[in-house]
């Protein structure tokens, strides 16, 4: 492949990865005791930079991830670490009707603890 065509490649794949304006985090969903318990990984995300949010049986976990750069001067040769900002819904079962949740942030995770009507911490 000739230098042309490769700097030509890496340039339309930056691009492309630049109009991606947002980006979804894994989750894993787990039923307890008293509801039920999402998991978000989220690294590198402050704890100021979520928001979370219950609408009816959806739970909305949303914000930015913000990119720093460790050294003054650096320039970017490679990026597979999505920046910007996120959103993720998940969907609990239906005619469940969450009363409170309760975040917990650990090692670059999202606990979300949704208590369900009926069901007491």
């Amino acid at each position: 492949m000739s230098r042309k065509v490769e700097t030509v490649l890496f340039f339309a794949a930056t691009q492309q990865f630049v109009a991606q304006t947002c980006w979804r985090p894994l989750a894993d969903v787990y039923r307890s005791r008293d509801g039920w318990v999402v998991k978000f990984e989220l690294p590198g995300v402050g704890r100021e930079d979520v928001q979370v949010t219950i609408q009816g049986c959806r739970l909305v976990v949303s914000g930015i991830r913000r990119d720093w750069i460790l050294e003054q001067g650096c320039a970017y040769h490679a990026m597979e670490i999505p920046y910007g900002r996120f959103e993720r819904t998940i969907e609990l079962p239906c005619g469940m009707e969450p009363q409170r949740f309760q975040l917990e942030f650990r090692d670059g995770l999202l606990l979300v603890r949704v208590a369900t009507e009926g069901e007491q911490r």
